[in-house]
């Protein structure tokens, strides 16, 4: 239906079940649990990294209370019963049901959102929906739709996430024993030739061992006095891993042993040799200098590495396991350890050297494209100046052999779709075998390239075995053992939920990943579908949260090789750049161009969905100026909010500081019309909208103020959208972010809750941080900004909260004591001040008598005596014992 505009007019619609409520308490009860553990809960997500992707149970849940909206077109199955739907689910003892799709959909409201939580671990299907998800990144939206049996479409515009969701959706159908086959052939193919490069001689014996670490050191020569500096910031080679937990195993940098020592930061003797040195003491400091040890010169280290056109590498030590002595019997320490590398390692790296430079027909299979400039590359820590040109700089010549004879024998895999899940694999490896990370001393494994989303050269690379042996992180063997567990689970996925405390697994669906499903690579903004789609989920980007372009080059230029004949999108040198939503210093895009084209997005969203669809999508939120942009984003083309939600959508937050705060859930709908309204009246609505909501949620749901704060919030938006572009102030029309500043004021007024009640939630979180601050900031009268301005956190070098013996609150606290006698004082402070003066052993009953103690300071002390065990609080208002210094 139109309107005589030619726009789309908009139909009564019936409400879904997540605009009137959803479970996120249930939510986070698997959120915490799905995020430490995701290769158990959803192996297919582990097939292949891909940056910020949102948690499964988030999205299951999200295509649950969205897509169920017409009970005549829902069947339920219980897993494990294929074919057999659940004709007796929900009856009682008479026989006789009382529970059906219709009831459960029925009682879904905001104060108990959970008759519908029942189906999550049901194997539930709907008829004939279709969703879209413009933005699909690592696909999770579309695998989780599709488990219901909905029709799933994506688009995305980087080519690796098209691939990578492209195989996620394609392992529903894909024959595991195909896949072992293929694999078979490769191994037969390259394995030997691979593995021979990873042989050690065994300290116990005459045999050789496996190489499952190679540890490298850069080396510069001092520029004062030609000294070879190898740049060591400290001589840690691994934590103690059988001998003594407490012990280290550390580098003689005398006699080049590897020798066990009891403590790293402190002077130590080397077992071998007998030299004395403090293993802390390496040859690197603070600000990326060398110190020469013979002279004491000290220079920047990439000065150093462009004067000298490079920087040289030494193999010093490895890590090794041996199957020989394993079987033998012979102790763990005896028979998986570490070594100083020997003139049989040098000479066998060597021999690999000599192979790669001989072999010219595999420099074919390995990427020959430059490091394009960028915000990554260029600005944020520059690789250019560490010395790498190329993509192939970040791998020595033996990674560089290994793994194009990896690609040629994938190259000879006939079956198409078994070559692709190789290439996954190959692909997947390039996180650990390269010459960019280094080793996790404290865990005993290497580290993956994107741990910190960067390219962070190491000054002490760590050598991965390419294959694999028994042990060892990151190989080609364990991240196909991922594949095909991600493959299994596609064809017969699991569920996992928690019941009574206990978290439980269901048996198999018989609904395969990906029945029904088309996927695009290309820009968002030129999808053209129009009324075709019944919802949209996705998770849009957030303007400066990573650059997914540039970090995905590093796979990209792999998977081009055997891919830029078979597909559009990998015949570039790089993938697209121009066309990415989000903003980008190095290319000059600023979060006023990322406002601007996101709301040109949801323009084209809007102009996908049909009349009575839906959006929903999660977003990284901070504060009221990102409420303000994304409200104005999708009011102004159309769209209203009818609910937000927080939730817990992953573990690892991808920047650090204020930018990110939490994860929360926004629903909206296409909206025909919006109608005049003063501000005096929307905000007498807003103001009833708000405390009628906190009311119920505080009095049904177990909720912290945050999560009421941010559900509030959502309410007020749906008054507010009714109205948006036409809310008339002082005979002006405000903008969405002047109405998002007032409802936040409202909200603050509808509630007492203040500074000092934020402060004792916080002191009550295990390991708070400033996510906490903003959530428990929401919906009160406290601020993040005003709690950081008493110095009550503060993020200097790390979170830390205000206690009482932090110095920076200290500080504030003297000076505001010093300056004005108390009269400006918080009864925080007071109590803080005295709890600190006490500790020192300075008198505290003048400032007492004279701050004239009231009920409400000793209530507050009694809560911060309650909340951290400290009853110093409370005595030091009335226990002359302690108050008669």
């Amino acid at each position: 239906m139109t309107d005589s505009s030619g726009g789309k007019q908009i139909t009564e619609r019936q409400t879904l079940p997540i605009e009137k409520g959803f479970p996120i308490e249930r939510i986070n009860e698997i959120a915490e649990k799905e995020g430490r553990a995701k290769m158990y809960y959803r192996p297919i997500y582990t097939m292949h990294k891909w940056w910020a992707r949102r948690l499964g149970c988030v999205f299951r849940a999200i295509s649950l209370y969205t897509l169920l909206d017409d009970p005549e077109k829902v069947s339920v199955f219980e897993p494990g019963h294929e074919g057999g739907t659940l004709a007796g689910w929900g009856e009682d003892a008479d026989g006789e049901s009382d529970l059906d799709i219709a009831s459960l959909l029925e009682r879904v409201d905001i104060t108990d959102p959970e008759s519908l939580w029942e189906l999550y671990p049901k194997d539930v299907r709907v008829e004939d929906k279709k969703i879209l998800d413009p933005f699909m990144g690592g696909g999770t939206s579309l695998v989780e739709a599709s488990r219901f049996g909905a029709e799933v479409v994506g688009n995305d515009l980087n080519p690796v996430a098209w691939f990578v969701t492209k195989k996620e959706l394609e392992a529903g159908q894909t024959d595991v024993e195909e896949l072992e086959e293929a694999f078979e052939q490769v191994k037969e193919d390259v394995a030997d030739e691979i593995t021979q490069y990873y042989k050690t001689p065994c300290p116990t014996g005459d045999h050789e061992a496996d190489v499952m670490y190679n540890f490298w050191v850069k080396e510069l020569d001092c520029v004062s006095c030609g000294h070879t500096v190898p740049l060591f910031k400290d001589y840690r080679v691994a934590a103690g891993r059988y001998e003594n937990d407490d012990k280290y195993n550390v580098l003689c940098p005398d006699c080049g042993a590897v020798t066990l020592v009891d403590d790293w930061q402190s002077e130590s003797v080397c077992n071998d040799c007998g030299h004395g040195f403090v293993p802390k003491e390496g040859n690197v400091s603070r600000g990326g200098k060398y110190n020469c040890p013979d002279c004491g010169q000290k220079y920047a280290i990439t000065d150093a590495i462009q004067e000298q056109g490079g920087y040289d590498l030494r193999l010093y030590a490895l890590e090794y396991y041996c199957e020989h002595c394993d079987d033998a019997g012979e102790p763990k320490a005896a028979h998986k350890g570490y070594k100083r590398a020997e003139e049989a390692d040098q000479e066998l790296y060597r021999e690999a050297e000599r192979e790669w430079e001989e072999s010219e027909d595999l420099h074919d299979y390995v990427p020959d494209e430059e490091i394009p400039p960028g915000h990554m590359t260029s600005e944020r820590n520059p690789v250019f100046d560490h010395g790498y040109s190329h993509w192939t700089d970040m791998y020595n010549e033996r990674q560089l052999l290994c793994l194009s004879n990896l690609m040629k024998a994938v190259d000879n895999v006939e079956d198409q779709n078994s070559q692709e899940f190789l290439l996954m694999a190959v692909s997947g490896i390039l996180r650990t075998n390269n010459m960019m990370v280094g080793y996790d001393y404290s865990y005993n494994k290497i580290v993956n390239i994107f741990k910190s989303n960067s390219f962070d050269p190491p000054q002490s690379p760590c050598e991965g075995n390419v294959w694999g042996a028994e042990f060892g992180r990151g190989t080609f063997e364990s991240i196909w053992d991922l594949i095909i567990t991600g493959v299994e689970y596609a064809s017969a996925p699991t569920e996992r939920y928690v019941e009574n405390g206990e978290t439980m697994e269901t048996e198999t669906f018989s609904q395969p990943i990906g029945d029904n499903f088309e996927i695009h690579q290309g820009d968002a903004r030129s999808i053209s579908a129009e009324d075709e789609y019944d919802a949209v989920i996705t998770d849009p980007p957030y303007y400066d949260n990573i650059m997914y372009s540039e970090v995905a080059d590093y796979f990209y230029v792999w998977q081009k090789i055997l891919l830029e004949d078979e597909y559009s999108g990998f015949d570039k040198d790089k993938t697209p750049r121009a066309e990415s939503i989000v903003t980008n210093p190095y290319l000059g895009k600023t979060a006023e161009d990322f406002e601007s084209e996101l709301g040109q997005a949801f323009s084209v969203i809007k102009r996908a969905l049909k009349d009575d669809g839906s959006l929903t999508f999660t977003y990284h939120h901070s504060d009221s100026e990102s409420w303000g942009e994304l409200l104005e984003s999708l009011c102004e083309v159309g769209f209203e909010v009818t609910a937000t939600y927080p939730i817990s959508a992953d573990i690892n937050k991808f920047i650090t500081g204020e930018a990110v705060s939490f994860d929360i859930v926004v629903v909206a709908r296409p909206l025909d019309d919006t109608e005049p309204a003063s501000w005096n009246s929307l905000r007498r609505d807003i103001y009833r909208t708000a405390r009628r909501t906190r009311k119920q949620l505080e009095e049904n749901r177990d909720l912290s103020r945050g999560d009421i704060g941010v559900m509030e919030m959502g309410a007020c938006f749906r008054e507010y959208s009714k109205h948006h572009g036409k809310v008339q102030r002082d005979g002006e029309i405000m903008t969405a972010k002047e109405v998002v500043q007032e409802i936040y004021g409202i909200i603050q007024e509808a509630s007492d809750i203040g500074v000092e009640d934020v402060f004792i939630d916080l002191l009550d979180t295990l390991s708070p941080s400033f996510d906490d601050v903003n959530k428990l900031c929401r919906g009160t009268n406290a601020t993040p900004e005003e709690l950081k301005e008493m110095r009550l956190y503060n993020q200097d070098d790390g979170f830390e909260l205000g206690t009482w013996d932090n110095e920076k609150r200290q500080a504030y606290i003297q000076e505001r004591v010093n300056g004005d006698g108390g009269d400006h004082l918080s009864n925080l402070d007071k109590l803080q001040f005295l709890r600190y003066r006490y500790e020192k052993g300075q008198a505290v009953q003048n400032y007492v008598e004279k701050w004239d103690v009231d009920d409400d300071l000793r209530e507050l002390a009694g809560r911060l005596a309650d909340v951290t065990g400290d009853d110093t609080y409370t005595r030091v208002l009335g226990d002359r014992d302690i108050t008669s210094y």
